[in-house]
């Protein structure tokens, strides 16, 4: 691995009447969005310009003016580019849709070994100086389908708030054991960590609240479709939920049993996201088909 040098963000805002009077610190947090620690980086070791002039924290801006602040992006190691096929159906200057396979890890760390998709945006994106990797939301090793990566910290703080609101809604599809009690509900189970467990949860009255929408697409076989929406955001959420339902994922090592069919993954697959693009404002629905594996289950017979 190799040491690049940092790059900044550039933001941009012009200064809207109802911020007319208020402080640079203010109209950053306000109109940009911005962090308190991305504008403490801004003021200590980027820029803050107002029409072109530099200016401090305190400086009162006025409507129609233009307020520039230039972030720079903390070091970081750059991982090696990893050429895998990636399907990536959106992409901007903010942030990307990549199509996650599986069984293939959603980051690096120094527990795992072989490519994971950090390795493989960087290398779609052209193994860029500065890179820094900043997925919004995260799917297991196991599971695939959608997931977004940001481009810079700041889409990645505006992406992460909308999450769990119905400004970033997504979709999961879910090969299941058997076949839930209901055709449709609210699973409404609070959950916590093992005890003694590295990764395993399970529902527990002392853990956090956990929410999840589902509706039964397909049933009458070994194996049920369940199409589900988080409402909460705990770790293994879904999996968790559907196995104290009694229908634990295919394929699920953790909650379940393996599946000879499914290699090293599990039958949940992120296959719709519907966004209002924190910047345009414009909305995006992206989808992904259910993998041929997958499908392949809902045709299996005892």
């Amino acid at each position: 691995m190799t040491q690049k040098p940092p790059v900044e963000t550039v933001l941009g805002l012009a200064v809207p009447p109802e911020l007319d009077g208020v402080s640079v610190r203010t109209a950053a947090a306000q109109g940009l969005g911005m962090s308190y620690g991305q504008f403490k980086r801004a003021k200590f070791q980027g820029r803050m310009l107002l029409d072109g002039c530099a200016v401090h924290a305190d400086a009162r801006v006025r409507a129609g003016q233009i307020l520039e602040i230039r972030v720079p992006e903390k070091p970081n190691t750059q991982p090696q580019p990893a050429d895998l096929p990636l399907r990536v159906p959106y992409a901007d200057e903010h942030f990307l849709v990549v199509d996650k396979p599986a069984p293939l890890p959603s980051s690096s760390s120094r527990l795992k070994d072989g490519p994971t998709l950090e390795n493989a945006v960087y290398a779609f994106l052209g193994a860029p100086e500065g890179f820094v990797y900043r997925p919004v939301n995260r799917l297991d090793r196991g599971a695939s389908g959608l997931m977004l990566v940001a481009k810079t910290a700041h889409a990645q703080q505006l992406l992460q708030r909308m999450l769990h609101t119905d400004r970033f809604v997504r979709e999961y599809l879910a090969v299941v054991c058997g076949e839930p009690p209901e055709a449709q509900g609210l699973i409404d189970l609070p959950i916590a960590k093992a005890p003694g467990a590295t990764l395993r949860r399970e529902v527990r009255a002392d853990g956090k609240p956990a929410q999840t929408l589902y509706r039964v697409v397909q049933a009458g076989g070994p194996y049920s479709l369940v199409r589900l929406r988080l409402l909460t955001g705990r770790t293994h959420q879904i999996r968790v939920h559907l196995s104290a339902l009694g229908c634990p994922i295919a394929g699920d090592f953790l909650y379940g049993t393996e599946h000879p069919g499914l290699a090293q993954r599990f039958a949940l697959h992120s296959a719709q996201v519907r966004l209002l693009h924190p910047v345009t404002g414009q909305w995006l629905c992206l989808e992904s088909p259910l993998p041929p594996a997958l499908e392949a289950l809902l045709g299996a017979r005892d």
